[in-house]
């Protein structure tokens, strides 16, 4: 379904567009933000930050993270391919080794009918696309899933390596050192139910410790290799500079300024976009504490979903990537496929589909300009 979307996408494309029309499937994995990827598997990362006219840093391989590109590469080189060819096979492959992990890890809380909805939701989504781009989201579901399970489960040694592979595919771990902090409180809370040892405490610290110094590791890294102690930072804020003029990072300003800017295009009044963003917190937080269904995929996903939503609040500046930067709450497709009420789900795929079609049309088909970036 997902390849016929792409392809029909592709027919349909006006010439101007990224894509072009009539263009092969191969130019859909290699196509926007993939380029970097690509870039960084063929040259590295520049060892001297470009800029702008302006004096700025310009857009860089940087903001990207290695695993994926690297990966694509050997498995390329393994087939005697392009990049995009082993770009495409590990986001295939990925994506479905991430469905059967998806499925094992509701299984620990839900029942299989449930976990199979969820599976069947999650892998006819409205991002479905990104299981056949060069984009690092299908790995690291793939990592994020395996992890998780290993925190239901309290496989505590194999989740050391996973932590340090999620770190170097995508950004998202400081994410996932704030859940594991939150989850370590939570057993703290419920040890006389259910009882903490010591060694458990070890692993649970430990990793969290790892987690964020990974998550900086990037920035260090970044650092080292250009002599610039701002490179990563500065880096992002060059995607950012397409929208607004900043040359600081300062924590969830980027919502407060993109909502002001939406709201603008949207002719609605300005101060109305603070008080959208605040109501969109709390009903994000509503929707994770309150719901039954929500409340059976168990703590540990719950935790996840919160610690990624509280990321995103403070790192991202809102635009046409939060439909992608929010596939990482997939888990919580457990809750909906918990829906029992008669006639959910089938409503719930065909919606899936149909956002399946709009998000290729709109990022792909029709995408020619910064603001339909998927």
């Amino acid at each position: 379904m997902t390849v016929g979307f792409i392809l029909l996408a592709a027919r349909l494309a006006p010439a101007q567009t990224q894509l072009g029309s009539g263009a092969p499937l191969v130019d859909f994995a290699l196509a926007w933000d993939a380029q970097w990827y690509w870039l960084v598997a063929y040259q590295g990362y520049p060892s001297e930050l470009p800029l702008t006219d302006a004096g700025h840093v310009a857009e860089n391989a940087w903001a990207f993270m290695p695993v994926y590109a690297y990966l694509s590469q050997a498995v390329a080189a393994l087939f005697g391919a392009s990049w995009g060819v082993g770009g495409v096979i590990v986001s295939l492959v990925s994506g479905y080794l991430a469905c059967l992990a998806l499925f094992a890890l509701l299984r620990v809380r839900q029942t299989e009918h449930e976990a199979m909805w969820a599976v069947v939701f999650f892998a006819c989504g409205p991002l479905a696309g990104l299981f056949h781009a060069g984009y690092a989201e299908s790995l690291f579901l793939l990592l994020l899933f395996l992890a998780l399970w290993c925190v239901l489960r309290r496989r505590w040694w194999a989740l050391y390596p996973l932590v340090i592979a999620m770190g170097f595919t995508r950004p998202g771990i400081l994410a996932f050192a704030l859940m594991l902090g939150l989850y370590g409180v939570h057993r703290w809370l419920r040890r006389r139910a259910d009882p903490l040892p010591a060694r458990e405490i070890a692993h649970i610290v430990a990793l969290g410790a790892l987690a964020t110094a990974v998550g900086f590791a990037w920035q260090a890294i970044a650092a080292l290799a250009t002599g610039d102690a701002g490179a990563y930072l500065d880096t992002e804020l060059a995607w950012r500079r397409s929208w607004v003029t900043t040359e600081h990072f300062l924590p969830t300003q980027g919502w407060f300024q993109g909502a002001e800017i939406w709201f603008s295009v949207w002719g609605l009044p300005a101060w109305l976009a603070p008080i959208a963003v605040l109501l969109v917190v709390a009903a994000c937080a509503a929707v994770i504490a309150f719901p039954r269904a929500v409340r059976r995929i168990g703590p540990e996903l719950r935790l996840w979903s919160a610690s990624y939503l509280v990321y995103l609040l403070l790192v991202f500046f809102p635009q046409s990537s939060i439909f992608r930067l929010l596939v990482p709450l997939s888990p919580l497709w457990g809750a909906v496929a918990a829906v029992r009420a008669r006639g959910v789900r089938p409503v719930v795929l065909v919606l899936c589909l149909v956002g399946q079609w709009w998000w290729i049309w709109n990022m792909y088909g029709q995408g020619s300009t910064f603001w339909q970036i998927p």
